[in-house]
């Protein structure tokens, strides 16, 4: 059982010193913070692990609203800022009257809804936002007595997969797709759901092996059109 825990923390440990290295533009350590003696290494990895999803999921957005300009201005008034502040500010809104108060993978649905006549990017992106919200038990930081389920962290994995091919199969009845995104010159949004869905699995693994619960799998083909409950 010691052996096992101390591989767990080796490898949190390491996993930590990675994201910490691919976070930090300036290579610099970053600088104790007293509330982190209230934290173990995984809650240390899972932090790092929120920020960085959350810092592609802005890119993500950001690179939506360029390619489909159509959407944001479907509202009146409505800026690039306000609909980031919204997606990801603090404290997370959860219900937007707008999208009929839907969140996480709930809203997805409507981005590809042919009688959907709102900002197709903002339900996408909220339901995109919503589950890695969602995902980590809806916090920004975690602490020792806080929990994660590994589940939940697979289940957005899955569905980052199915949004992935649904921005590149889904089409209007005109043939048009509901979204501009991904094209032959430009991959950099399958790259971005990449990286998202690669630290969610990466996520799931360690919570699973931190706590002993295993992970429910599922095979693909037979969820690639049903979005997994968060």
């Amino acid at each position: 059982m010691a052996s096992t825990r101390t591989s767990r923390t080796v490898v949190a440990i390491a996993v930590l010193s990675l994201l910490l290295g691919g976070c930090s533009g300036s290579g610099k350590p970053r600088p104790f913070q007293l509330k982190n003696l209230a934290k173990s290494e995984i809650d240390m990895v899972a932090d790092l692990h929120v920020e960085t999803v959350n810092k592609l999921a802005r890119k993500l957005a950001i690179k939506l609203y360029k390619r489909n300009p159509r959407e944001l201005a479907k509202v009146p008034g409505m800026t690039l800022e306000h609909r980031l502040e919204l997606l990801l500010g603090s404290p997370r809104l959860i219900t937007h009257p707008e999208l009929g108060n839907r969140y996480a993978e709930k809203a997805i649905p409507l981005a590809f809804d042919p009688n959907f006549q709102g900002d197709r990017v903002f339900a996408l992106m909220v339901g995109i936002t919503g589950m890695l919200h969602a995902s980590y038990s809806y916090r920004d930081e975690f602490f020792m007595l806080n929990d994660m389920d590994q589940q939940k962290l697979y289940n957005s994995a899955r569905n980052l997969e199915i949004v992935a091919w649904r921005l590149n199969t889904y089409r209007q009845p005109d043939g048009s797709p509901f979204l501009l995104a991904n094209s032959p010159e430009n991959l950099s949004f399958e790259r971005l759901l990449g990286k998202l869905i690669a630290h969610q699995d990466m996520m799931s693994r360690i919570v699973s092996d931190a706590t002993n619960r295993a992970v429910n799998t599922v095979v693909h083909g037979i969820a690639s059109t049903t979005l997994l409950p968060i």
